[in-house]
């Protein structure tokens, strides 16, 4: 069996959520369903080097709640890129806040943790320089 797990971020707006992570993380919007009754895609679906994840709005009916609905997310995201730094400048000047910053580590790694406009957790993780 081929398994694949793509998770999905839920945020009040998905289609400047979308721009955000295309712009800051790099990721390529590969789908993008219609627009429902409310106007927003119920889904719409990144690449991010071999990784995929899916951004879908917010919708209290469904039980689909945004970290801020929730008072905060429980998740971290760990995404390794090569240069840690540069993609958390682009990310902050997007609008995320950083919580740790990103430092060379005791165990070996340059990392750091933000939190993005959207509620969710990311750890960037490099090399050490």
């Amino acid at each position: 069996m081929d398994l694949h797990f793509v998770p999905r971020l839920i945020v009040p707006d998905p289609d400047r959520a979308s721009a955000f992570y295309r712009d800051s993380l790099g990721s390529e919007e590969v789908f993008r369903a219609a627009p429902g009754d409310d106007g927003r895609p119920s889904v719409i679906e990144h690449r991010l080097g071999g990784a995929a994840f899916r951004v879908s709005p917010a919708v209290a009916d469904w039980g689909w709640l945004s970290p801020d609905d929730l008072g905060g997310s429980p998740v971290l995201l760990e995404i390794v890129v090569a240069d840690p730094d540069a993609v958390g400048e682009r990310m902050t000047v997007q609008g995320a806040r950083t919580l740790v910053p990103i430092e060379n580590r005791p165990y070996g790694l340059r990392s750091g943790r933000l939190r993005d406009p959207y509620g969710h957790l990311w750890i960037l993780t490099g090399d050490l320089r």
